[in-house]
């Protein structure tokens, strides 16, 4: 009798069957699907004295700046910089739909692997839909990202190979993920807050395992070529994440001059720890399935991710 090893595509991790995984993943939908209309208490009235964002996630947190704000100037960033991560949050949701479309596009219809995409797709529907309404009662300005990362990301979601579609998906889903598995627990912050946040880490625990299977997939089966490809992508993506993370224009919005404040947060010890912990786990996997080479490494470095 022959006994056949399991395809892995790097370590020692086999590669589990695709529809099984989705399977278990409807299951879990099942079970745990939520209705933010419905979930949460919008119309309850912001709490006096609670914090919009952990202090010690807000990006000047720890620097001679942040030092200097007095305490009303400290929850307005946090404030604002809360509302900057919804519109970030309903950008990239709106990418990740479009770039899971693609990667359905020609593959079986009645497939369990086809069902998850669309079941994760509306599941993106409803967060973008409750980022919106968090952002309106927030009573904050929107931040969009900047032009020319709107339309490098035209560009990206309609050419990117499927690896490179889900380590975008991977590297802004995780570390936004372990920043609001620390925000949902603490009764610091408002409840609002909380609530979106318990909400979204919940459901996006099943689009994180179904990107990473399928991500570890797609490296096992990839060609010379495409792997290149992919490489190459991983270290820009750590650029255009950190860029894109936090949006200058909201120092000025806080009376701060945004010159000093982006030059302190970029070289905040405090602020390259957080994002390194953000990134851990993301790294290691990175590595594991052989989509980082040498300049890809020292880009995350330089972005402060490793």
């Amino acid at each position: 009798m022959t006994v056949k090893t399991p395809l892995v595509a790097s370590g020692n991790a086999p590669l589990k069957d695709r529809e099984e995984v989705a399977q278990r993943l409807l299951e879990s939908s099942l079970r745990h699907s939520f209705d933010p209309d419905k979930e949460l208490d919008w119309d309850a009235p912001f709490e006096d004295g609670k914090w919009f964002w952990p202090p010690e996630l807000v990006s000047l947190y720890g620097t001679p700046l942040w030092e200097k704000m007095t305490d009303e100037q400290q929850h307005r960033l946090a404030r604002v910089e809360s509302a900057a991560l919804a519109s970030i949050g309903i950008w990239f949701e709106i990418v990740v739909m479009e770039l899971l479309l693609r990667h359905i596009y020609d593959k079986p219809v009645t497939s369990k692997h086809v069902r998850y995409a669309l079941t994760e797709i509306s599941d993106e529907c409803r967060h973008s839909m409750m980022f919106a309404r968090f952002l309106a009662k927030s009573g904050t300005p929107t931040y969009p990202v900047a032009p020319f990362t709107q339309n490098l990301t035209r560009v990206f979601k309609s050419t990117s190979n499927t690896a490179c579609s889900l380590i975008f998906t991977l590297l802004c889903e995780e570390i936004i993920d372990w920043m609001q598995r620390l925000t949902f627990p603490d009764d610091r912050v408002q409840p609002l807050v909380r609530g979106v946040t318990r909400l979204h880490v919940i459901e996006e625990a099943r689009h994180v395992r179904y990107a990473r299977e399928e991500l570890r997939r797609q490296m096992a089966g990839a060609g010379r070529w495409e792997l290149r490809v992919t490489r190459a992508v991983t270290g820009e993506l750590a650029r255009v994440f950190v860029r894109t993370f936090v949006n200058p224009k909201i120092y000025p919005a806080c009376g701060l001059d945004r010159r000093t404040a982006v030059e302190q947060s970029r070289t905040s010890e405090h602020r390259r720890e957080v994002l390194r912990r953000g990134a851990r786990r993301l790294s290691d996997f990175l590595e594991d399935v052989g989509a980082f080479d040498d300049r890809g490494r020292r880009l995350w470095l330089e972005a402060g991710l490793r």
